[in-house]
């Protein structure tokens, strides 16, 4: 499978039948494998995380993604996307036996070290997960039943990424259009910055911002383009109609392309302090899903 540009998350899923998760009240029989070997092809999903060139392929390629610390694994664990293996160093054991006693999935514990030698980097909370992609989602699917929803238009740092759909989640928005340019959700630092919640919230990408636009006004969603423009009106005085409603938000530095805000029903400011022009694009955010999560 070739690379995509914007780090395109459709990898096609591994197909291992249903989500191993035991029913409530099931306990795994099958014990841990303990493994020495950082070598052994079973820790292959893992190798390397740092290499991020080599994950981006081995990922879309293999249909996978990876949940790094304790509360991204859970939120894994209790996600949509089928558990494909845990991966714990063996001190972690027993904190993630809520996890590991209700998993179908194989569960290998490893020594520090052999973490370390597989991962490339020091892996402070000592536990990983690996999942199976899902289908990609048709952008109708999400915004069909939305209340409130992000359009997204370049954002390709993955932590700002992660950041916003953790904020998102938390603040009632139902749903995210990724326009092109924007990062792979499902990358291990969108996962791990989110939480983990980026695989509670749908979200599909869009084939441009215009496309995105168009399909938002015709579900009856009123745009809200979000612009450091000092001539755009503060959020506050906006006045703005409809239930139904989407932020749009851009990249750091360029902001929301010409298009984007030409197409919006409205556009806004956050209003500054005199000789600070703008925020980061995460914290932007969350000041806008908190007006979404007003109703405005």
């Amino acid at each position: 499978m070739s690379d995509r540009t914007d780090d395109g998350d459709t990898g096609h899923p591994v197909d291992h039948g249903m989500a191993r998760v035991l029913p409530t009240g099931q306990r795994r029989r099958e014990p841990p494998v303990r493994i020495g070997d950082p070598g052994d092809p079973r820790l292959g999903d893992y190798a390397a995380l740092t290499d991020a060139a080599l994950r981006k392929r081995y990922e879309h390629q293999h249909g996978v993604l990876i949940a790094e610390g304790p509360n991204p694994v859970r939120a894994l664990v209790s996600s949509p996307y089928p558990l494909r293996s845990v991966l714990v160093a063996e001190e972690r054991l027993a904190a993630m036996a809520d996890v590991i006693d209700h998993s179908r999935a194989p569960v290998y514990v490893v020594t520090r070290a052999v973490l370390e030698a597989v991962v490339r980097f020091r892996l402070h909370q000592g536990v990983l997960a690996c999942g199976e992609r899902r289908p990609p989602v048709a952008p109708q699917e999400v915004v069909a039943t939305a209340r409130r929803l992000l359009l997204l238009e370049g954002l390709n740092d993955h932590e700002n990424l992660g950041t916003l759909f953790r904020t998102a989640r938390g603040l009632g928005v139902d749903g995210v259009l990724l326009a092109p340019g924007c990062a792979d959700p499902l990358y291990r630092r969108s996962v791990r910055v989110s939480m983990g919640h980026v695989l509670h919230l749908p979200f599909a990408r869009v084939e441009d911002t215009v496309a995105g636009l168009e399909l938002l006004h015709a579900h009856g969603v009123t745009t809200i383009g979000l612009t450091p423009d000092p001539g755009a009106p503060p959020l506050e005085e906006l006045s703005v109609g409809g239930d139904r409603l989407a932020v749009l938000l851009g990249a750091e530095g360029p902001g929301l392309s010409v298009a984007a805000l030409r197409g919006a029903t409205l556009t806004g400011r956050i209003a500054m302090a005199p000789g600070v022009d703008s925020l980061n694009v995460a914290a932007a955010g969350a000041i806008a899903c908190y007006a979404l999560a007003r109703g405005w």
